[in-house]
């Protein structure tokens, strides 16, 4: 008699519950590691140069962010270079004021 109820209740073996949890319990991460994780993307994308002569970096972290399949971006992490021609390079000598000019770059941005 008690054979004939244990059969309707089918309790799983240790082995199939530890599998069943593991299972849950992946499931769950996966779901929580993509909330938990933001969309950084990571690159390096020039500033252009605004009417007023400021960095224009909103454009650039868009334009970064739209290299990864997003739709937009904020930059969060930035770069700048000096950028002087080959040949005040190869002069050998310092540059003038006004040779050189600063480059401004997104290195990694914030993307929607």
């Amino acid at each position: 008699m008690l054979k004939d109820s244990t059969s309707i209740f089918s309790i799983p073996s240790p082995r199939q519950t530890i599998d069943d949890l593991n299972a849950r319990a992946k499931g769950a991460t996966d779901t929580l590691g993509r909330y938990a994780r933001p969309n950084v993307a990571s690159g390096r994308v020039v500033c252009l140069i605004a009417p007023n002569g400021a960095p224009d970096c909103k454009a650039a972290a868009d334009k970064l962010c739209q290299s990864k399949g997003f739709a937009s971006g904020n930059s969060i992490e930035s770069d700048a270079a000096e950028n002087c021609p080959a040949r005040v390079l190869l002069s050998g000598r310092p540059p003038e004021p006004g040779e050189c000019r600063t480059d401004n770059y997104v290195t990694r941005a914030l993307c929607q």
